[in-house]
């Protein structure tokens, strides 16, 4: 029987192209939310008189969400399927953005700490969903390439978000208590755009990912010859790992690179406005001009995942992330003993070296797992949540020593990650699918000896 050849989109002779196109829109509108947000952590510290640890809230409410929604989300896709699931985080994000449009005229810190909540509970269905079924519209070979692809336009919406947040607030940022009236507009276009989008989808026909695909996405890899042996090829699909899915040593792993990584990128992204803005570092610059800074540092973190993802097709993937992961390692000390511009520009190589850290780990984390990888998807979502806690950590560091030593906060965590790339990533097969294997060669080769 012939192979069907496999590209990048096409397995089995079936092309899913057109679903891949629909499902990277998700990654544009998530972006676009996050790339807006980041750059309210400055405007309301200086319209309420906010220290950087309690702007840093922002953030805290949007990623808290995370927590708490990606295991509904995952278990309610397992039941309902990736679809139903894309639509119902859709009407929550576009709930959540409504909501912040109506109550902002009320001027209240709390209430839009409540609707980023929601968006963010949104944001983590979507998520649960997206990651794990780019992965699938394709060979299992080049997933990593797929979800970085997918990520490069959330880049793209990283990049957009902070000139449309340029362009709605202008140069006001010196009016103490307009900022918060002036979100209406934007916030109801996004709840009103995300709406139609959701519409959008009911009509759509998305392939449904069966139990039997998922095994054959996820859980290709052969055992190895002895109980123990790590594997690092998972393009067979004759082995499934039948594991719990926290056995899985190479996934629970994943999970804290996961929420380091997040957790770091978090306070990275949130701190890059207040540390260009500084007015002890030298040099630094108004605030009007801070979206800018923030655009183009997502410019070269949207670069770096499209070149990323075509550098897989000829260098492994972990060992990108190891490499990158490394640099930014010896880079955020620069950034930390204020070199002037030298700092600045190690601050926007992290910006790029970051970029194709989570879809890398993500795609990492979930090979192998076969019938758990919806499951395993929404605990990968929910370590988002490193991204609530950390900033505040970083804000109250930069507080006390200045904004330039809070960026040496990160380093543990990047280091985990360059672990997770050399090591932890690599799967070792159940040792009592190994011994079954055993037997049976054994029994094979006695009955036709």
């Amino acid at each position: 029987m012939k192979k069907e050849k496999s590209t990048l989109f096409i397995k089995n002779g079936v092309n899913y192209f057109g679903p891949f196109v629909a499902i990277t829109t998700l990654f544009f509108l998530w972006g676009i939310a996050h790339g807006m947000l980041d750059t309210l952590d400055k405007n309301f510290q200086m319209m309420l008189h906010l220290e950087k640890w309690q702007s840093s809230f922002i953030q805290f409410s949007l990623y808290g969400a995370y927590f708490g929604m990606a295991i509904p989300a995952g278990l309610f896709m397992r039941k309902h399927g990736y679809k139903k699931g894309i639509i119902f985080g859709l009407i929550l994000f576009a709930s959540g953005a409504l909501l912040a449009a109506g109550t902002a005229p009320l001027q209240s810190f709390i209430l839009f700490l409540i609707c980023l909540l929601i968006i963010g509970a949104g944001l983590a269905t979507l998520e649960t969903a997206a990651n794990p079924y780019t992965t699938k519209l394709g060979p299992p070979e080049t997933a990593e390439r797929r979800i970085n692809f997918s990520q490069s336009f959330n880049g793209l919406a990283w990049v957009i978000g902070p000139l449309i947040a340029l362009y709605i607030y202008g140069n006001q940022s010196h009016v103490e208590g307009k900022k918060m009236i002036s979100i209406v507009l934007p916030f109801a276009i996004i709840g009103l755009v995300v709406l139609a989008v959701a519409f959008v989808f009911t009509r759509l026909k998305l392939p449904e990912i069966t139990e039997e695909d998922e095994n054959i996405a996820h859980g290709a890899i052969v055992p190895a010859a002895e109980p123990g042996d790590l594997i690092t090829d998972v393009t067979d699909p004759r082995y499934i790992s039948k594991k719990p899915l926290w056995k899985n040593r190479h996934f629970k792993l994943g999970f804290v690179a996961q929420a380091c990584y997040v957790a770091a990128q978090t306070g990275v992204f949130s701190f890059l406005i207040n540390f260009v803005t500084d007015h002890d570092m030298d040099p630094h610059f108004d605030v009007e001009l801070a979206p800018y800074f923030l655009s183009f540092g997502f410019l070269l973190f949207m670069i770096g995942r499209i070149s990323g993802s075509a550098m897989m097709k000829y260098f492994k993937p972990t060992r990108m992330l190891a490499l990158y992961s490394l640099l930014v390692c010896l880079l955020l000390p620069v950034v930390g003993l204020e070199f002037g511009w030298t700092s600045i520009i190690a601050l926007y190589a992290v910006f790029f070296l970051m970029s194709i850290m989570f879809p890398t780990i993500f795609a990492l984390a979930i090979k192998s797992l076969g019938k758990h990888t919806k499951e395993g998807a929404s605990f990968l979502v929910m370590a988002v949540a490193g991204g609530a806690v950390f900033p505040p950590l970083m804000g109250a560091v930069a507080d006390v020593y200045g904004m330039s030593v809070g960026f040496l906060v990160p380093i543990p965590l990047f280091a985990f990650i360059l672990y997770y790339a050399v090591e932890g990533f690599k799967i070792k097969p159940d040792t009592d699918i190994a011994v079954v294997n055993k037997s049976n060669l054994k029994t094979e080769n006695q009955v036709t000896g």
